[in-house]
């Protein structure tokens, strides 16, 4: 007669500081500290590399809220007693590497190469978005509550930028890069 192992339930626990889930918060909270910290480089490589002013301007304005970013999610980590540390985010690695790819394989001075500069940085935006969005909701569910409320104010700094850089692509960039010959 053959055994069957039983399935490890999980413990249902009221000590957040021992559950599986705020194991994976702080997972989450270290794959995105590292993704700010190596974004913030990589802003400053695509506002070099923009054509436009007003692209410039905003991929600088973001570098600068990237590194407030970077200090609030310190804070959060002292907020929950543990230690800010960063672990290498394979999604944000491979978006910067994209995001290269598009400058090497735009023309310098085109509104093309910022058309392709957009679409990178929304891509970055919208992962940032994606972390954010649960992060909160875990501190919520966790019951860091003001840690809740400084990832809120990331998400929505988050989001502001990627409407900017929509608004960006089709009132200026997108309509300029139309007439560029290949």
């Amino acid at each position: 007669m053959a055994t069957t192992k039983a399935k490890k339930q999980p413990e249902n626990t009221d000590n957040v500081e021992e559950s599986a889930l705020k194991e994976l918060f702080v997972d989450e909270l270290k794959d995105i500290y590292w993704a700010e910290k190596h974004l913030s480089k990589a802003l400053v490589k695509l506002a070099k590399a923009a054509t436009s002013d007003e692209l410039r301007t905003a991929l600088e304005t973001h570098k600068a809220e990237t590194d407030n970013q970077v200090s609030r999610l310190e804070q959060v980590f002292e907020m929950i007693d543990e230690k800010a540390a960063a672990k290498k985010c394979d999604a944000m690695a491979g978006l910067i590497e994209e995001s290269e790819g598009i400058v090497e394989d735009t023309e310098d001075g085109t509104m093309t190469r910022d058309v392709g500069i957009i679409s990178a940085a929304q891509k970055s935006e919208h992962y940032e978005i994606a972390s954010y969005g649960t992060l909160r909701t875990l501190a919520n569910t966790l019951g860091y509550a003001d840690a809740a409320q400084l990832l809120d104010e990331t998400l929505a700094e988050e989001k502001k930028t990627d409407e900017l850089l929509t608004q960006l692509a089709e009132s200026i960039i997108n309509v300029s890069a139309k007439s560029e010959k290949a």
